[in-house]
């Protein structure tokens, strides 16, 4: 429900293009981990993702569900909560690994929370949380990687200002970009497989970036690699 509603609404903000890696199907139970940067970028994903066919678990901040029609729309889509900072922060990952044990793709944002900015500008992926890490090495899960750009041009900084951004966003019509990069295999170790999982978000964010014009090399975090070379893009209107 979640990812159908965000494939209907979204055309009605911005534009949408797609851009893909990998031409093969996703692996049962794979593990998508996409840059976070606006309240409004899981409809970006999510509406991307549903385009090539995937309708993922989404792992978000649990006081999501205490919102009105939001948090219905989140438990009866079968969704995980995260309690951060809490004695059962634990029990989101537990509850991920079943989903993909169980052939469901799960959806996790790393950074674990939004930037501090109030800008409109989008900029490079930042320190990674382990969770994601220790969810692929307790699974085996493939992890595929997604850069999203222009989430920002719809809600970013203080409550009033993103509710501007909403409101005039029909007029506006700005360009959002989701590229879904080649799905990997972290290596063991904690800390080496969040450094990887980072590097290739931070690739597919700089091409989702350049997609809608924002100044991806310039903004990167140093220490992410150059973007893959030969990337196919067969852009899409999800």
């Amino acid at each position: 429900m979640l990812s159908r509603t965000a494939a209907v609404l979204l055309p009605l903000f911005g534009r949408l293009t797609v851009t893909r890696e990998a031409r093969e199907p996703f692996a049962a139970g794979s593990v998508f981990v996409a840059n976070h940067d606006s309240l409004a970028d899981p409809a970006l994903v999510l509406a991307a993702l549903r385009g090539v066919g995937v309708t993922p678990v989404v792992m978000a901040a649990a006081g999501l569900w205490r919102v009105p029609v939001l948090g219905r729309a989140l438990a009866q889509g079968g969704h995980i909560p995260v309690h951060r900072r809490t004695g059962r922060a634990a029990d989101a990952l537990e509850a991920a690994a079943r989903a993909v044990r169980s052939g469901r793709h799960v959806l996790i944002y790393a950074e674990g929370g939004l930037p501090p900015r109030e800008d409109a500008a989008c900029a490079a992926p930042r320190p990674f949380r382990t969770g994601l890490a220790r969810l692929a090495a307790a699974t085996g899960a493939q992890v595929v990687p997604v850069g999203q750009a222009g989430a920002r041009r719809l809600a970013s900084g203080p409550a009033v200002k993103q509710l501007a951004g909403v409101l005039t966003a029909p007029v506006r019509r700005p360009r959002f970009h989701v590229h879904i990069g080649r799905p990997v295999r972290l290596p063991s170790g904690t800390a080496a497989g969040t450094a990887v999982a980072r590097r290739a978000v931070g690739d597919a964010w700089r091409q989702a970036a350049r997609a809608v014009g924002e100044p991806a090399a310039g903004r990167a975090s140093h220490g992410h690699a150059s973007p893959p070379s030969g990337s196919v893009r067969s852009a899409s209107r999800s």
